[in-house]
């Protein structure tokens, strides 16, 4: 299904891409934007979460330079039944996280140095769980290639006025603003058909991999509203990259936050206490720092 939802965007898209070269172009100006769009979209699903990761000066990490974040992302990665996926540190004092990849097997999970200092390890690996879930579920690969488009849209917007008056236009200048004005809304828009229903989605699925869904709520009432306080100005300058964070991580200082991909922390913790009733979890985060998770991970701790 995934495989088919990423299909239609990919081809709205073009069609999207096409509008905006003939506002800029006419014909001239559609024909090369399809061309353009043609080889954007196979470089996206191919390249998309390597740019990601790029994107925010992700780095990757291992057990040497990283032992406890990776060995947690093990650890769930085993509760989960799937393939360890690439860990990666973005230097950012903004707590956030986020997954990227094509498909499980080619994926990465990336937490924020501001993250790894705020929360405790149990909040952490709800965290991490969370971001787990978007790869099991394979949300990774229709958000990282939206979010390479979006990105790429928004810059053909900015390249507009390079072509306003040519002769092949036959909107002109009305056109030419048209489209500067209009697609930077566009991708705003692609946002917000990666549905919301992915992250409670991700939320309940996390819970699961942890084994406390509680871990997850506390880590969300703690960093969510952060970005407010704290920039990350790699998500201010790349905004279509937004919704691939756990939680919205622009700081609501222009109109690209207008398009919020992220729903209500409120809701979201509400329905991951509602799981943990389901499961008999009903201790607090921090009556439970010393049993950080599910059998898997406490025998890995023992051994």
């Amino acid at each position: 299904m995934n495989l088919v939802k990423t299909a239609m965007l990919l081809a709205g898209l073009t069609a999207l891409f096409m509008a905006v070269g003939a506002m800029l172009g006419g014909t001239t100006g559609m024909i090369l934007a399809l061309i353009v769009a043609i080889g954007m979209n196979a470089y996206a699903y191919w390249n998309s979460d390597t740019l990601a990761l790029k994107s925010h000066n992700a780095r990757q990490v291992t057990r040497g330079s990283a032992p406890e974040l990776v060995g947690m992302v093990e650890d769930l990665a085993r509760n989960a039944d799937m393939p360890m996926p690439a860990v990666y540190v973005i230097d950012n004092p903004q707590p956030n996280a986020f997954a990227t990849g094509r498909s499980p097997e080619k994926a990465a999970v990336a937490a924020t140095t501001g993250i790894m200092d705020m929360l405790s390890r149990e909040e952490l690996a709800g965290v991490m769980a969370h971001e787990l879930a978007h790869i099991k579920n394979r949300d990774t690969l229709i958000m990282t290639v939206a979010a390479t488009v979006a990105g790429a849209l928004t810059m053909l917007a900015q390249f507009g006025f390079m072509f306003r008056g040519g002769r092949d236009n036959p909107f002109g200048i009305i056109g030419t603003m048209l489209a500067v004005m209009l697609a930077p809304m566009a991708a705003g828009m692609i946002q917000m058909m990666i549905s919301r229903t992915r992250e409670y989605s991700a939320d309940r699925l996390g819970g699961e991999i942890c084994g406390n869904p509680l871990w997850l709520a506390s880590a969300l009432g703690k960093i969510s509203g952060m970005s407010s306080r704290i920039q990350m100005d790699s998500a201010e300058r790349n905004p279509a990259s937004a919704h691939l964070f756990i939680v919205n991580p622009l700081a609501g200082l222009r109109m690209d936050n207008l398009f919020s991909t992220h729903p209500a922390a409120e809701r979201r913790i509400a329905e991951l206490k509602k799981q943990a009733a389901e499961m008999g979890r009903t201790a607090s985060v921090g009556a439970q720092e010393r049993q950080w998770g599910p059998p898997t991970v406490q025998r890995n701790r023992r051994s």
